[in-house]
């Protein structure tokens, strides 16, 4: 894995995201090296990295927070941020670099919302911060009950029993939770469902968007059924449905 350390010139970066006014990205690339990942495109942004493959590099944005807590001072309104959109802000480097930590700790002083997604149980390492925020969701994406799945398409991501324990904790702690089930991957969904239904508070469910980076790794696996609108639309609509009727 590549590391190295980058200057940004910003920190928040408009949304499109429903709910969401911002989104915060501490790092260009990300070492979980989900092969499915749509985020591939951010290479372009890179000046060091545009030709080497995604989940080999790693960015550090190692001014972010005092960008951050600069722009976060010239807002007239609070707002609501997203960490984050285009990498993991709990991947490994986050562990000697804790930028997502301290931008927590800057938006907490700003009385800003927060919505945290990430495939990373390192995110309870900030209990003690989530805990005094009234405005934060953290959202754990798990596509799929296989951890057979994981392995082949995210090499490099967290176990999924870890995500699952991660998110348990997180629920008892208090914190609203939820799991993003994007994209989805070859599973179970009753066995997902039943893994995930007694910790969180909403579940969203999109498709596989970027097909053709795992086809040939699905039907390597056998799992050519998965690349189908057709599995897409009924394994969503099912994890739709027991979902529905454990809210109603």
């Amino acid at each position: 894995m590549d590391v190295i350390e980058i200057i940004t010139k910003s920190a928040l970066v408009r949304s499109k995201i429903s709910g969401v006014d911002y989104v915060i990205n501490p790092f260009l690339g990300c070492g979980h090296g989900c092969r499915y990942c749509y985020a591939v495109f951010m290479r372009k942004y890179s000046h060091h990295h545009r030709q080497a493959p995604w989940g080999t590099f790693v960015e550090v944005k190692v001014n972010l927070v005092e960008v951050l807590r600069s722009e976060l001072r010239r807002k007239k309104h609070r707002g609501r941020a997203l960490l984050s959109s285009v990498c993991d802000p709990y991947q490994p480097v986050e562990l000697k670099y804790q930028l997502t930590r301290r931008c927590l700790e800057t938006l907490r002083d700003y009385g800003w919302g927060i919505d945290i997604l990430t495939r990373s149980p390192l995110v309870t390492r900030d209990l003690d911060i989530l805990a005094e925020m009234p405005e934060v969701t953290v959202g754990l994406s798990i596509p799929t009950d296989n951890d057979q799945v994981r392995k082949v398409l995210e090499p490099n991501a967290p176990p999924l029993g870890a995500r699952l324990t991660a998110l348990q904790r997180l629920h008892e702690a208090g914190i609203p939770t939820w799991v993003f089930i994007a994209p989805i991957l070859p599973m179970n969904p009753r066995k997902l469902y039943e893994a995930i239904s007694a910790y969180i508070t909403h579940l969203r469910v999109d498709p596989l968007n970027y097909r053709n980076q795992v086809e040939e790794i699905f039907r390597r696996n056998q799992w050519d059924y998965a690349l189908t609108d057709k599995y897409a639309a009924q394994t969503r609509a099912a994890l739709l449905r027991m979902w529905a009727n454990k809210v109603n």
